[in-house]
């Protein structure tokens, strides 16, 4: 298993997302038209960990605990899971609430740290980042990380934590074959000279790039995903993911495996939805997928030619 160094720990090529996991505010089913609870979703658990896919991505606000408290009961009893979950500022809450909001997190997963600890947007930077020094000296935090920053905040939250002697150690934005704006606001650039690992989410975006869904088999109306990827944005990918299959062809895999190496082979460690077991079989062919350099080409030329560029409402333009 290809392996990625995250300061003193071997971290996967992939991390595996858990945003679809469990129903409720910001869960699988309002997001993704999903309702996945941990019957569903343990073999899939079980066949990722067996493969050595042991980084797991979550958030508070996923299913607002939902994720997490599914992601607890598997890693009960067992030492050989990394775990990264985020805090969610907000307007109007206490000083205390990133040591209140990690607690319940550890709480619901059942451990008594977070590998990767995230503050998830990047309200008042300066208030926030300062609220992890304490968490990072008592162990609670082993690594900190910023997600949905632009390079200005990334660096003001890296200069608060250094005047500590601590240190940033990565990153998670929005980044796939349509949207790049963290690589053209020099983000990557950045965190590969200061040794900071870029995580880069929605690389499939939200399925919509696995060569699965288009405009005769869409997603499911009424969903975040549904509505943003509609019939008519889907027919606008049509060349591109015909692209990623003839790609794909020459390296024996399918088109999401073609999304998910792109972003391997541009330097970041992708974190992946996983709700099937085809999905964590995926990831592993995706690994060894090395591409060349006129594929990469041609595969960010038909994406920028099909004028598709779905931003987040969560998410502020990076450049």
């Amino acid at each position: 298993m290809k392996t990625v160094q995250l300061k003193n720990t071997r971290i996967p090529a992939i991390a595996l997302g858990t945003w679809s996991w469990g129903t409720g505010a910001n869960g699988g089913d309002a997001v993704f038209g999903n309702d996945l609870m941990s019957e569903d979703l343990k073999p899939i658990f079980n066949a990722a960990m067996d493969a050595g896919l042991n980084l797991w991505d979550t958030a508070a606000v996923y299913g607002m605990g939902a994720s997490e408290e599914i992601l607890g009961k598997f890693i009960q009893g067992r030492d050989d899971v990394l775990i990264s979950t985020k805090f969610t500022p907000r307007i109007e809450q206490s000083d205390n609430a990133i040591e209140e909001s990690l607690a319940e997190s550890l709480q619901r997963l059942g451990t008594n740290h977070a590998d990767i600890y995230w503050i998830h947007n990047p309200k008042d930077v300066q208030r926030w980042t300062l609220k992890l020094i304490p968490l990072i000296k008592s162990g609670k935090i082993k690594y900190a990380g910023v997600s949905n920053h632009n390079l200005d905040e990334i660096k003001l939250a890296a200069d608060i934590l250094a005047q500590e002697g601590l240190q940033l150690s990565a990153v998670q934005n929005h980044y796939s074959l349509l949207y790049r704006s963290s690589e053209e606001a020099g983000i990557i650039e950045y965190c590969n000279a200061n040794d900071l690992i870029f995580f880069s989410y929605m690389v499939l975006e939200q399925g919509a790039l696995t060569g699965k869904y288009h405009a005769q088999n869409p997603f499911k109306a009424g969903t975040r995903r549904g509505d943003a990827f509609n019939e008519e944005v889907l027919a606008k990918l049509e060349n591109l993911t015909e692209l990623m299959r003839e790609i794909g062809l020459r390296h024996h895999v399918a088109p999401a495996e073609i999304a998910i190496a792109w972003a391997i082979n541009k330097g970041t460690v992708p974190i992946i939805g996983v709700t099937k077991p085809s999905h964590i079989a995926s990831a592993i062919s995706a690994i060894d997928v090395k591409l060349t350099n006129k594929e990469i080409e041609e595969l960010e030329r038909a994406a920028k030619s099909s004028g598709v560029e779905i931003r987040g409402a969560w998410e502020n333009n990076m450049i």
